[in-house]
């Protein structure tokens, strides 16, 4: 009887050792397949950004005799923005967002090269005060992403802010990019409103059918992150260059992670205002994945 008892008792612990064992070979394969549709979707999301790489690459070894190389590099960017359109890899609304922000950037840009913060050192007929005009498509290849990010995982927000707080939080981050070469730099002040007016906001991602989340402002730093691993990849192709980076190339400061961590915010801040607005929305409600 005892045997029959202890038998039984060491079939039951193989049991649940074996559905343990299940259950954690479907998580790895479930953790496996959402990493896999994450860095698709990522992947497609960043079509525009990848050709705009793909040219600063290009041009570099190979030169088109007759036209400048940040000219070739502008007429592949139209041709490209054209095809994406085209091609339905995005839509008119998303396009005209892109636009905003190819405005926004070019003026940065035009300001900061007159302030010796970098430099293209290449000649162009495209360039306006030293600025070439292709460059106001690497803030465009931010929106782009955005856009096609929010709607391919079904990006939704939760405990977004009112525009009050955060339309006015927006343009002194904007505004921050230029006014700190005169009156000193806020960027850690903006840092820490932001972090107080966003800390209940989360962003909400699709992926295989299920919902997960992880809060906005790690979102930021992340993307953030990410943008600055690209810059240094564009710097060494050529696409513009810091002071210290003119005669010999070298990694850019990790430092500049806290200005595209800002730049990033105030691009999803545009895109989901606009969202709002465009769906007639309330401020604390969610913006729908087809807003815009």
């Amino acid at each position: 009887m005892a045997q029959d008892l202890a038998a039984a008792y060491r079939c039951d612990d193989l049991r649940r050792t074996e559905q343990s064992s299940c259950r954690e070979g479907r998580g790895i394969m479930t953790f496996i397949r959402n990493l896999l549709q994450f860095a698709w979707l990522q992947a497609l999301s960043c079509i525009f950004p990848v050709i705009i790489f793909g040219t600063l690459g290009l041009t570099k070894v190979v030169t088109v005799p007759g036209i400048p190389r940040y000219d070739l590099i502008l007429l592949i960017c139209l041709l490209a923005q054209v095809g994406m359109v085209v091609f339905k890899l995005e839509t008119r609304d998303e396009l005209k967002v892109i636009c905003v922000f190819h405005l926004i950037g070019l003026a940065l840009e035009l300001f900061k090269v007159q302030m010796g913060s970098w430099s293209y050192p290449e000649a162009g007929w495209s360039k306006v005060f030293g600025v070439p005009l292709y460059s106001g498509f690497m803030y465009a290849s931010v929106a782009s992403y955005i856009c096609q990010a929010w709607r391919r995982m079904n990006l939704q927000m939760t405990g977004w802010p009112k525009a009050v707080y955060v339309v006015p939080l927006c343009a002194a981050i904007y505004f921050n990019f230029f006014t700190h070469h005169f009156i000193g730099d806020y960027r850690w002040v903006l840092t820490g409103l932001l972090v107080i007016v966003f800390i209940r906001s989360r962003v909400h991602f699709m992926l295989l059918g299920k919902t997960y989340w992880m809060p906005l402002t790690l979102s930021f730093l992340l993307i953030g992150f990410f943008i600055w691993v690209a810059e240094n990849i564009s710097t060494f192709l050529g696409a513009w260059s810091y002071p210290d980076q003119e005669k010999v190339w070298r990694l850019v400061h990790i430092g500049k992670i806290s200005s595209w961590f800002l730049l990033v915010v105030i691009s999803i801040i545009i895109v989901a205002q606009l969202k709002r607005v465009k769906a007639g929305m309330k401020d604390t409600e969610i913006p729908p994945k087809d807003a815009v």
